[in-house]
């Protein structure tokens, strides 16, 4: 079996379990709290030499670090990462946007909101709002083009996105501001296999 070694704080983790789950894969989840240096310990290093998570353990022991490359492996030869070329690299465009645009901004932001840096350190804080909206006004704009899902169908890239844009209240960003967004938020939560950030962890 699959084994995850995640953080609830985490919506890098949580997007692995988000594919996980709309492929039916079934996967072990382990906490390793991000907050108390857990991932920076010299076993842990031995699965991921830059001491983060999300890391996915192979069935054969093998260890795959960074959300996106784990959500490509997962994805490959299933409908969420197209065959076609051209299909494919418009998926990757939006997952490699998802990695300087999003992840980057609103999940520092976000990060900076829980632990009280907003306060302590608001220049950077302001930088970090000021580039995610940006990221969400062309999210926005390329929606309001007339489509659904980011790359053609639903596809491993809406899962990358779906990740911190779903937070962004929680960075401080006035979602409303983006209602072509807010409609498609709630196309990936009325999918039948959409799971919640607490889904794996043990109660």
């Amino acid at each position: 079996m699959l084994t995850l070694y995640d953080d609830p704080l985490s919506r890098n983790g949580y997007k692995i379990r988000l594919l996980l789950a709309e492929l039916g894969l079934p996967v072990k989840v382990v906490h390793r709290n991000i907050l108390t240096g857990e991932t920076r310990q010299p076993e842990f290093l031995t699965k991921n030499i830059a001491g983060r998570i999300p890391v996915l353990e192979l069935e054969d022991g093998g260890c795959l670090p960074e959300s996106n490359a784990i959500l490509l492996y997962l994805a490959e030869g299933s409908a969420l990462l197209p065959a076609d070329r051209l299909a494919r690299a418009h998926v990757l465009r939006w997952m490699f946007f998802e990695q300087n645009m999003i992840e980057c901004t609103i999940g520092t932001a976000r990060f900076f909101k829980k632990m009280g840096k907003d306060v302590t350190h608001p220049d950077v804080y302001a930088n970090r709002m000021d580039n995610a909206k940006d990221g969400l006004a062309a999210l926005e704009r390329h929606l309001a083009e007339g489509r659904d899902w980011l790359a053609g169908d639903f596809s491993v890239a809406d899962i990358a996105l779906y990740g911190y844009v779903s937070v962004g209240a929680e960075a401080g960003i006035d979602m409303t501001a983006y209602p072509k967004l807010a409609d498609w938020l709630k196309r990936v939560e009325a999918r039948p296999a959409h799971v919640g950030p607490d889904h794996g962890f043990a109660a």
